[in-house]
């Protein structure tokens, strides 16, 4: 039971890593050991990221957007041709769309879901040779879907597909968890509460300013609370946990009841 948390070794893909919740995870992985390929759709910004991540481990960026099938599957593809076992995929690219509900747009609702529900499908479809390479009976890969306690609770804001896209993450999880178990792919997801990024951005002054009533661990996520549940998630200590959602939010939706 000694190294029951260790990932060193494994080899890590993580969309939506050039910042965020994404970068984050990345930064966890690398520095416990880890090789990291991180995905984002803008060149620049993933290249500055995985210079600033290479100092702690291998970081290796690939431009990907997964807006579209097209590019969901190039992504795969890339990967394909680099690696012939994945041991963690982590689905944390993501997208929102805020607009009220008279006026709210289609694309805001197909764009959504295709990069927060349907890449994630069948990104992982297209890697499961890698991914059932590398699991075994003892220690399965692994894939984490990022969902989001707004697909759990009312978020409370105009952002609508996006809470209906989270909740399709966390069912989603549950199903392939199921199917792919016999297969030693483990499937598992995290939802997280208010971490600040580029998303949550125009929420941070706001949420700052009340997390101290309206969260009861009083603050808002950390980069230590997603990576330490990620590394959990990836590790030999979770290999019998399969189709759960993890919620990561300091006790926000125990106490939206």
């Amino acid at each position: 039971m000694k190294n029951l948390f260790s990932i060193a070794g494994k080899v890590a893909v993580i969309t939506g890593g050039s910042r965020g919740i994404g970068a984050m995870i990345a930064r966890g992985f690398l520095e416990n050991g880890a090789k990291v390929y991180i995905s984002a759709r803008k060149e620049e910004e993933l290249k500055a990221t995985a210079q600033e991540l290479s100092a702690l481990g291998e970081c290796i960026p690939i431009v990907a957007d997964l807006g579209s099938q097209a590019g969901t599957e190039a992504f795969a593809k890339a990967l394909q041709e680099r690696e012939s076992k994945i041991d963690i995929l982590v689905n944390n690219a993501g997208a929102s769309w805020g607009a009220p509900l008279d006026d709210f747009p289609e694309n805001g609702w197909d764009k959504i879901m295709q990069v927060n529900v349907k890449s994630i499908f069948f990104l992982t479809q297209k890697l499961l040779p890698q991914l059932r390479a590398a699991g075994s009976d003892e220690d399965p890969a692994r894939v984490i879907n990022i969902a989001s306690i707004n697909g759990i609770t009312n978020p409370k804001l105009e952002n609508y597909s996006y809470s209906a896209s989270k909740a399709a993450v966390i069912q989603l999880t549950r199903h392939m968890a199921a199917d792919l178990a016999k297969d030693n792919v483990n499937i598992n997801g995290i939802a997280p509460g208010f971490f600040p990024s580029k998303m949550t951005a125009y929420l941070i002054d706001e949420v700052a300013e009340t997390a101290p009533t309206a969260i009861p661990r009083g603050r808002m996520g950390q980069p230590e609370d997603i990576a330490g549940t990620a590394i959990y998630l990836s590790s030999r200590a979770s290999a019998w946990v399969c189709g759960h959602t993890l919620v990561l939010d300091g006790g926000s939706v125990a106490q939206a009841g």
